[in-house]
């Protein structure tokens, strides 16, 4: 598989050197790799064969126009989070019914959008919830796919921030309680009881916490048989994780995950749905940023300030998430311990603490690695940084597809308190 390596004149990205990148598109820049997302989709694909499955890749980790169009060429399909995320996979060439729509607080305009296109299907939150796609459908005088996202009450081993499969979080409903929802929502009309949805995290380093929540919707699909209820399909959601740090734990392999999760499902019959971001576009994206200043600290140790941030890259600062991190043009010089940040006003805003690397010069680059899942996705306006640029690489040539945010596109929408009414176009 491509990607990203060392080469002669330092980091590169499938053959194309990452400091000719930035020099022309400046920093801070995501650099993307076609060939590692199409490598990982097939990988997805061809884990779950010969077993019924879809492969539904999770907008939310990456959604980049580019980016989504590489997962559908590969095969893949799109789980989306918002009303937003599903006009991305329709511009990006993906039909209704290659869309399955979650997302725990979703708008009448989003459900209403949902049912008129006839996605896939609406995972849905709760009874009330069912009631509302119910009754959107029976206005438009059709029948909405639906599936019901079940809590079950099981912990994901991972980051509290990324984990959503227990009680106490706000994602579905309490498994206990689920039956007696789905059989009385499979009886209203403009319903289509399709399926049951389940995620219980993110970034999760083992199997444990996915079989067991295999195997909870498994006896709740039983139980549903029983009762008459005649599902399509279980969606046991995403949440394999990535080597951020190679000291840090390897994530099962893609194989042995398919495995475990048919091996619970094969008993019903049903296909199989899952949901992967992170491990698809996780490893096919870094961040290069440049350095803007160095300074030295009293304990011996340096601070080395970057010009991307947590407005740029959120997760070290919201989850103290680690990130591998590199100069692009390495050198062999005596290594230093930094604290590699960045430029926002919050003392949270830290890429990584105690590295070891050689003494960056202001002007330097720095690739932050792993950064494809939850970096440009979440990226803000914060202290007034433009979002930053983006670029893919596909066959050894490179192309724009998001250009830096300018100071104009940020004001667009907005309007100084002495403007007179009704002036603003």
């Amino acid at each position: 598989m491509s990607g990203f390596v060392r080469g002669g004149g330092g980091w590169e990205c499938d053959g194309v050197p990452l400091a000719a990148m930035a020099a022309e598109v400046g920093t801070p820049v995501y650099v993307y790799s076609a060939a590692v997302i199409r490598e990982r989709v097939r990988r997805f694909r061809a884990a779950f064969e010969p077993w019924p499955h879809a492969v539904h890749y999770a907008l939310k980790a990456n959604s980049n126009l580019a980016v989504v169009d590489v997962v559908r060429a590969a095969g893949g399909l799109v789980d989306a989070n918002s009303g937003g995320e599903i006009e991305v996979a329709l511009r990006a060439g993906f039909a209704p019914g290659d869309i399955v729509f979650t997302g725990v607080g979703k708008t009448p305009a989003e459900i209403d959008r949902a049912v008129e296109l006839g996605v896939k299907a609406i995972n849905a939150e709760s009874a009330g919830e069912l009631e509302r796609i119910a009754g959107a459908a029976r206005r438009r005088g059709t029948t909405a796919r639906v599936a019901l996202r079940v809590n079950p009450d099981i912990a994901a081993d991972s980051h509290p921030h990324i984990s959503t499969g227990l009680s106490r979080h706000k994602f579905g409903v309490a498994i206990g309680d689920a039956r007696a929802i789905v059989r009385d929502a499979s009886r209203r009309a403009g319903l289509r009881f399709t399926g049951l949805h389940i995620h219980v995290g993110s970034q999760m380093l083992g199997l444990g916490p996915l079989r067991r929540a295999a195997a909870s919707v498994v006896a709740l699909a039983r139980e549903l048989a029983d009762d008459g209820v005649k599902l399509e399909h279980l969606d046991l959601g995403g949440g394999l994780g990535i080597a951020y740090d190679e000291a840090g734990g390897e994530p099962p392999p893609v194989d042995a995950y398919a495995a475990a999760l048919v091996e619970a499902t094969r008993p019903t019959g049903l296909t199989l749905i899952v949901e992967p971001g992170r491990a698809i576009v996780g490893p096919a994206g870094v961040l290069l940023a440049s350095v803007v200043d160095v300074k030295p600290r009293a304990d011996g140790t340096w601070f080395v300030v970057l010009d991307a941030g947590m407005s740029e890259l959120m997760r070290p600062a919201l989850y103290g998430a680690y990130h591998r991190i590199a100069l692009v043009e390495e050198r062999e010089d005596d290594v230093v311990t930094c604290d590699v940040v960045g430029p926002i006003c919050e003392s949270s805003d830290v890429f990584g603490v105690e590295r070891r690397l050689p003494l960056p010069a202001v002007g330097e680059l720095v690739a932050v690695f792993d950064a494809g899942a939850y970096g440009s996705a979440m990226a803000s306006n914060y202290n007034r940084h433009p979002l930053p640029a983006e670029v893919m690489v596909d066959a050894s040539a490179w192309r724009v597809v998001r250009r830096r945010q300018t100071m104009d596109e940020q004001l667009a929408g907005e309007v100084a308190a002495s403007v007179p009414r009704g002036a603003m176009p």
